[in-house]
């Protein structure tokens, strides 16, 4: 476990100084405070990072296993789709 300040967090991460208060006071970082020179400083704690095995990093492919005609035929249906959604946001493009 490490205490940062939250300037060098900032920089570690390449963040701004205000996004890292942001995401202190949002509760989405572990802070803690300290009380030095008259002043409460606030600090970011970091957790010694574990690495994961590989096989938890990877995700699991979402979509069934399919024969290579079932899947060109999914890709075919895909790009009409995608097409059609294209074709509508022209037309909304040009009407505006």
């Amino acid at each position: 476990m490490e205490k940062v300040s939250l300037r060098e967090y900032a920089k570690r991460e390449k963040l701004s100084y205000f996004t890292v208060m942001k995401l202190v006071r949002n509760g989405e970082l572990e802070s803690e405070t300290v009380y030095e020179n008259g002043k409460d400083v606030p600090y970011i704690v970091i957790e010694d990072k574990v690495e994961k095995k590989p096989n938890e990093k990877m995700e699991k492919n979402k979509t069934p296993k399919m024969s290579l005609e079932e899947e060109n035929l999914f890709l075919k249906k895909e790009i009409i789709e995608l097409r059609e959604a294209l074709e509508r946001c022209n037309k909304r493009t040009v009407l505006a």
